[in-house]
């Protein structure tokens, strides 16, 4: 048994969404600065190597916490952890300015959290 496997199935879930993400926002963003003179088909399969390890990552944390969770469970905690990744690098990576919306749209994960967890 792997370390990851001793784990209860939240935090692996959790774990392996966290880590899909990184590679996700990566993939989505991070040509923005690293590939901005490149052609866009270069950006566009650039990512669509980095999203390879995200699907990796992503696939099987769906399938250890449908064990668990609901489908819409784990696409709210999805949408979380998307979230909680997206704005440090879109402040420390892109160097864009961190707003109040970040707050704000947090809040309102916290209620999506609440209404698709409470009666779990």
């Amino acid at each position: 048994m792997t370390f990851l496997q001793s784990l209860p199935v939240s935090v692996q879930t959790v774990f392996l969404l966290l880590l899909s993400n990184i590679f996700m926002t990566f993939a989505w963003y991070g040509h923005l600065r690293n590939l901005a003179s490149a052609p866009w088909y270069v950006a566009a399969l650039v990512s669509w190597g980095i999203a390879l390890f995200e699907y990796l990552l992503q696939v099987p944390a769906n399938r250890i916490g449908f064990t668990q969770f609901n489908v819409g469970q784990l696409k709210i905690l999805q949408e979380v952890i998307t979230l909680a990744v997206f704005v440090p690098f879109s402040v420390v990576y892109l160097g864009q300015p961190l707003k109040w919306d970040y707050l704000w749209a947090g809040l309102c994960m916290v209620g999506a959290v609440y209404f698709i967890f409470r009666n779990a």
